[in-house]
């Protein structure tokens, strides 16, 4: 009876493994969609099979290229791969569980940012609205024009009115404070992204590609309100929806339970891809 205990744990670590292995596969392919990692991944498969045949066949030069490439190939992967990479890492170090946050700081939060962006998207102003969240964004605070005050509507409102000296760029808000205005982000090269969308939104979807900043934009064009964090872009989202998110994402973080809301809302949105 022991033996058969014994061989019935060994298999269930052996599954457990298996698990694992295809979670961390899937991870990774979720990580590299619509970035240049996946044409490069084929790159890497036509090489393997190229050195599978030549060694069948019997082709020793070719045999002998490809051990050269394959060898050299983790340097070189570790090179190109660098954004998905320190992606990958960031999405691995962060962790909401033990984050607490003042929920009436909280709360006022969304709600002059509620205020601001449905004042605009009405009036079809553009804007591009960047929070930190775990990820620290001083690299880009740093480009941006100091700015350090309260956040308010009225705030937001003035700071994207066209033709003034600080509508351009996005503004960053830190600690609850509007830190920055006119601040450049990264943009995105993300394939997926619909050609219709401008630079604010290649703008939201970079910075979360690199950041988990969350990060709000309004369509100049249509006034549509976009949301991006962890390269999901969720766009033309409706009022409801537009307050659940804030009020998951920036109020209630307080362990598990809202983990969880997080999550399911993240897989209930449809990402843009119109």
């Amino acid at each position: 009876m022991n033996w058969v205990a014994s061989l019935t744990s060994i298999n269930f670590v052996r599954v457990i493994d298996i698990i694992l292995v295809w979670f961390i596969i899937y991870q990774l392919m979720r990580l590299m969609q619509g970035t240049k990692a996946i044409t490069l991944i084929r790159g890497v498969a036509i090489v393997i099979v190229v050195k599978l045949v030549a060694v069948y066949v019997g082709l020793t030069v070719i045999s002998w290229l490809t051990d050269q490439l394959i060898n050299w190939g983790v340097i070189m992967l570790v090179i190109v791969f660098q954004p998905e990479i320190r992606r990958g890492l960031e999405h691995l170090g962060r962790s909401q569980i033990f984050k607490k946050q003042n929920h009436q700081v909280g709360e006022k939060l969304v709600e002059q940012l509620d205020e601001a962006v449905q004042y605009m998207a009405k009036r079809k102003i553009g804007a591009l609205i960047t929070i930190e969240m775990e990820t620290g964004l001083e690299e880009y605070i740093e480009t941006g024009i100091k700015i350090d005050a309260s956040v308010s509507g009225a705030l937001l409102i003035n700071t994207f009115i066209p033709n003034t000296p600080l509508h351009d760029g996005a503004v960053i808000i830190k600690d609850e404070r509007l830190a920055v205005a006119a601040a450049y982000l990264p943009l995105s090269d993300n394939t997926t992204i619909p050609k219709s969308l401008g630079t604010r939104h290649r703008a939201g979807v970079g910075i979360s590609e690199v950041t988990d900043a969350l990060t709000i934009i309004v369509s100049e064009e249509t006034g549509g309100i976009t949301l991006t964090r962890n390269s999901e872009l969720m766009q033309d989202l409706t009022h409801d929806d537009f307050i659940k998110y804030l009020t998951v994402n920036l109020v209630n973080q307080e362990g598990k339970k809202d983990w969880i809301k997080n999550l399911f809302f993240m897989n209930w949105f449809k990402r843009g891809e119109n």
